[in-house]
């Protein structure tokens, strides 16, 4: 028997079992059942389809982790429109390129990020714009537009709760087929024009039933929104956590006082971190010691670069939290390998250093590590090759760029999509990311893992947070260059120096691998995710160079 995987199926769940079930907590105060969230969804649905948005048709959803991008979200689907997450980080630039690039219909933005929509909607084909304080909105436009002695618009953003207010719940929902694209998902464009990948109602639902059995979703489950709902769907638990019923506890940012105040008061069970989260968490709790739990057990899930040892035994020791490392990407689902393999980990301390890696596949995912003939490296923990990998998962492709596409599924492993990490397995199959293509340092000759350094700096406990790029030299080409946040917050006083960390790090690594160059500074970049954005800190350092040894 065939039934077709189709995303609103989801909701539809969640509607007839839970219907009465808590499903929202909003940032806004109020909190909704399955049937209110359906119903306001509904109402959406008819709304957008009565401005002219049809199956097919691109709405942009510009919003932190609220209410009303879940809402939004499943309106969307109800029509068979594609749902195109916006990264609320991105400058009106990138909105104007975006926007075009998917021939946006619709806008739904929250009002703390409109303005930068409202710098660009000439230049976009966008037409409908909703906003969830429409009055504020407009407001924040015409300052903007007064600034630049421009004439203010009147009434052209329109209320989400008045449209939703003044809309019946009654609307149709068209046939749709699981392989026909729902969502778009623009990469970060670290590196050119971002890139639109397009994700089908199939490759939706089956991530969403992969990370509901590999992450242990239950409908009794609270789920703090630290993970941006804008990421590749907020890793599948726009869908996973509400087709089991479960909680969905909505935020407006990341900040460690408010998860841990958060996490108490609302009995959360389960959150997402970027190590860089994990990392700030931590240094809260050395200071101020808060409740880390109510009355449910809590897991958190990681992902990024792997977080140091220190971290993942301060999360499970100090917090008492269990923790999942995931690996993945846009591209890919985005979750496709767990550390979380229990049978493999041994007891104690041990594990740590084995929960740092990214581990194992999921269910019905296909991963290897290759080298440049697209064979598998050997199991012996040091030869270095890429991820590459395939599974129900994956995406379909990237929005109208098939050369781009054809490529990523091309390279090493024809049919494999390429995922540009490298890394090592060991005896028992599980992967270590070593560096990314882009990332690893070619000094004399010799590849240096930026991750293994900064893993080592990590150690040290002056050290906050760190990024290793390649700097360049004269006599290698390029050398190991470390930018250090102090654990003071203060780079004028860090309370160690340079020269320590270096030989801290000389007295731990092989000697061609050890970092010359320290500088401190106040923060990294990093993008809204907490992933730290490298390529900044390489093309400041790169500057006046004509091009990189290792091209990072």
């Amino acid at each position: 028997m065939h039934k077709p995987l189709l995303v609103t199926d989801f909701l539809d769940r969640a509607r007839e079992y839970y219907g009465d079930e808590e499903a929202v907590v909003a940032t806004t105060g109020e909190r909704y059942t399955y049937d209110e969230l359906g119903d306001r969804a509904d109402r959406l649905s008819a709304a957008l389809a009565a401005r002219g948005i049809r199956k097919g048709d691109r709405v942009a959803v510009l919003d932190p982790n609220t209410h009303y991008h879940l809402e939004a979200a499943y309106a969307i689907f109800q029509l068979g429109a594609v749902h195109t997450p916006l990264n609320y980080r991105l400058t009106p630039d990138d909105f104007e390129y975006i926007l075009s690039d998917a021939g946006v219909d619709a806008v739904i933005a929250d009002h703390e990020y409109a303005e930068k929509i409202e710098a660009v909607r000439d230049s976009v084909p966008t037409e409908v714009f909703i906003s969830n304080d429409a009055e504020q909105t407009e407001s924040e436009a015409r300052r903007a537009s007064d600034a630049s002695s421009g004439q203010p618009r009147d009434g052209d953003w329109e209320d989400f709760e008045a449209v939703i207010a003044e809309s019946d719940p009654d609307y149709h929902r068209p046939e749709m087929a699981e392989d026909e694209v729902i969502t778009i998902n623009y990469t970060s464009g670290t590196t050119g024009d971002p890139k639109g990948v397009m994700r089908t109602h199939r490759t939706e639902t089956l991530h969403a039933y992969l990370i509901s059995i590999h992450q242990e979703l239950r409908d009794d489950d609270v789920y703090l929104w630290t993970l941006p709902m804008f990421h590749v769907n907020g890793w599948g638990h726009l869908y996973a956590v509400t087709g089991m019923g479960a909680t969905h506890v909505c935020t407006r940012g990341v900040d460690a006082a408010e998860i841990f105040e958060t996490v108490a008061a609302e009995d959360v069970s389960y959150l997402c971190c970027a190590p860089t989260v994990l990392n700030r968490l931590v240094d809260y709790f050395d200071e101020h010691g808060p409740e880390t739990r109510g009355d449910n057990d809590v897991r958190v899930a990681t992902a990024g670069s792997a977080p140091p040892e220190a971290t993942i035994r301060a999360v499970e020791e100090e917090f008492g939290w269990y923790l999942k490392h995931v690996y993945g990407a846009t591209e890919t689902g985005p979750l496709i390998t767990t550390s979380d393999a229990r049978r493999l980990l041994p007891k104690g301390e041990e594990r740590f250093a084995l929960k740092k890696r990214q581990g194992i596949p999921y269910l019905g995912t296909e991963v290897a590590v290759v080298d440049e003939d697209g064979e598998a490296v050997p199991r012996d923990d040091s030869t270095i090759g890429e991820i590459v990998v395939r599974g129900n998962q994956v995406m379909e492709g990237y929005w109208e760029k098939p050369d781009a596409t054809d490529e990523a599924f091309s390279d090493r492993r024809e049919g494999w999509y390429h995922t540009g990490d490298l890394a090592v397995v060991d005896d028992k199959g599980m992967l270590a990311i070593q560096d990314r293509k882009k990332d690893i340092i070619v000094s004399g000759g010799e590849n240096i893992s930026s991750i293994e350094l900064e893993d080592t700096l990590f150690e040290h406990e002056k050290v906050a947070d760190v990024a290793v790029i390649p700097a360049p030299s004269d006599e290698w080409g390029e050398t190991p260059k470390a930018f250090v946040v102090p654990d003071s917050g203060d780079s004028d006083a860090a309370g160690v120096s340079t020269e320590e960390l270096r030989e801290f790090v000389r007295d731990r690594v092989a000697s061609y691998k050890a970092v010359r160059r320290v500088e401190f500074v106040e923060e990294l970049p990093t993008t809204a995710t907490g992933k730290i954005q490298k390529y900044e800190l390489r093309e400041e350092e790169w500057d006046e160079q004509d091009r990189m040894v290792g091209e990072g």
